[in-house]
């Protein structure tokens, strides 16, 4: 273990291939379980953004220039740096973002297989050897960087959600800005800049200041940043692509899900009730990946409901630092009252608690709601915390047409006795992912990542994938003697 954050109170820095103090002063670290003050970070403001990108946009050709097998290596360091020091960064999750600790090195897994994943495509062939109309020219189509990335990400899953593009964004030869969201700062920036500092990645290829709004815009509209890889609220992804759209930046935006979980009327509903338990109310439901939707068929909705009601009324909730709980804090007091704003909406329209609908402090008692219909809020909008809402529908048909109802497209999942059968109703949703018999928290590192509608453009990350996502194609050709013309 090299102890990577020291237990430092970070105030007033931000990371600008060093840590310096940041214009826009400082904002207190707080844990959401119980108020505690653990430290502060740098809150940048337009200009640390603008020197940032500059100080990134001279770094990036000479980081472009190393040889794949040198800037693999960074990646590989960085990996068995984070291995060493999962135990100190687990911490950090649990305590500034609310994470039960099975949770937080899951998620410490997954970004060790993003550095893993990403560490292999330095090495990969970048190119093709072209056909060509003209004798004596080679022609060759290859890829390059596209420069500098900037990265905007959220609170929920703060490591990997940043690292997913973090990650091979450098691989590939570009410089990054990362903008963390301010309330997981630490764990969502601080330990990458830790991370990359001690695996030797050059000066002013990647920068870490957090902030809100200012330094958001300012990163999506600024002149050298290529693209923005943003993951957040619909809403404010939409401000996002309209930014950096004039200027014609590329926009990768993974953004909110209302995602269905179909039970069909063969499934196994001990199983089927544990991937709806397991999909709603997985770190408080604070997910984009959450089961927003039960779409149950009515054959067997009473004994889904009475199993999946079972399961959430016996979920510990608390403190995820000091008791061993299955639920803890959501992130802040606007998530507890929108959630709970939600619930009771969507009671007063009709719909029944069958437990839960409660809170104490920011801590949401797991929640299971009867009688939704497409009409109530529960059904229509994002919850963000550990809400079930159960929809009974009378047929297959009726559950794709449910299922589709909604702006979003990100994953859905079916559970079923036949694997065919939840096939055939999988090439009827309008979504990027699906999962039969599973739930639908997903995330392999080198499969494709993302969905359509009001989810996101297409965001795709993945080992193949992020070629595309993060180099452009240039079309060279060359001649050993150089050709007259008519003119």
């Amino acid at each position: 273990m090299t102890d990577l954050l020291g237990g430092e109170t970070w105030s007033g820095k931000i990371f600008d291939g060093n840590w310096v103090t940041a214009s826009g002063g400082s904002i207190k670290v707080t844990e959401p379980a119980t108020g505690a003050v653990l430290g502060e970070i740098g809150a940048a403001d337009a200009s640390d953004i603008d020197r940032a990108a500059r100080r990134a946009a001279a770094a990036q050709p000479g980081w472009a220039a190393r040889t794949g097998h040198a800037r693999a290596d960074v990646l590989r360091k960085a990996a068995m740096t984070l291995d060493a020091n999962r135990a100190e960064v687990e911490r950090w999750l649990i305590r500034e973002g609310g994470a039960v600790p099975g949770k937080a090195a899951f998620e410490v897994d997954l970004v060790l297989s993003e550095l893993w994943e990403a560490s292999a495509l330095p090495t990969q062939p970048w190119g093709h050897l072209l056909p060509t109309s003209q004798e004596g020219r080679v022609s060759i189509g290859r890829r390059v960087p596209l420069g500098v990335v900037g990265v905007i990400s959220p609170w929920n899953f703060p490591l990997v959600l940043a690292m997913r593009a973090v990650t091979p964004a450098l691989a590939l030869g570009n410089a990054v800005v990362l903008k963390p969201d301010v309330q997981t700062a630490i764990s969502g920036g601080v330990v990458i800049a830790q991370l990359f500092a001690a695996a030797g990645l050059p000066e002013g290829v990647l920068h870490v200041l957090a902030g809100d709004a200012e330094p958001g815009q300012a990163l999506s509209e600024h002149p050298v940043v290529s693209l923005i890889s943003f993951t957040g609220s619909t809403s404010v992804g939409r401000q996002v692509g309209a930014t950096a759209g004039r200027t014609l930046k590329r926009v990768s935006l993974e953004l909110g899900g209302n995602n269905a979980l179909i039970v069909l009327d063969d499934a196994d509903l001990d199983a089927a009730s544990s991937a709806g338990a397991w999909g709603s109310f997985l770190h408080q439901g604070q997910v984009c990946m959450t089961a927003g939707r039960h779409i149950v068929l009515e054959s067997v909705a009473d004994q889904y409901l009475e199993k999946l009601t079972a399961r959430a009324a016996n979920l510990p909730v608390g403190d995820p630092n000091t008791g061993q709980v299955a639920l803890g804090p959501l992130i802040n007091e606007h998530q507890i009252a929108n959630v709970d704003r939600i619930v009771q909406a969507t009671r007063d329209a009709g719909a029944e608690i069958r437990t839960g609908g409660t809170f104490e402090g920011l801590f949401y008692r797991p929640t299971v709601l009867a009688g939704v219909t497409p009409s109530m809020p529960a059904f229509q909008e994002e919850i963000f915390g550990p809400v079930a809402p159960v929809v009974v529908v009378k047929d297959e048909a009726e559950a794709i047409a449910v299922a589709n109802d909604t702006e979003y497209g990100l994953v859905a999942a079916i559970q079923t006795g036949s694997v065919e059968r939840g096939e055939r109703l999988a090439d009827q949703l309008r979504t990027g992912m699906v999962h039969i018999n599973d739930q639908t928290l997903n995330n392999d590192a080198y499969a494709p990542f993302g969905g359509t509608g009001a989810s996101g453009n297409g965001t795709r990350f993945g080992t193949q994938s992020s070629w595309d996502e993060f180099t452009q194609w240039q079309w060279r050709t060359s001649r050993s003697v150089a050709q007259q013309f008519p003119f």
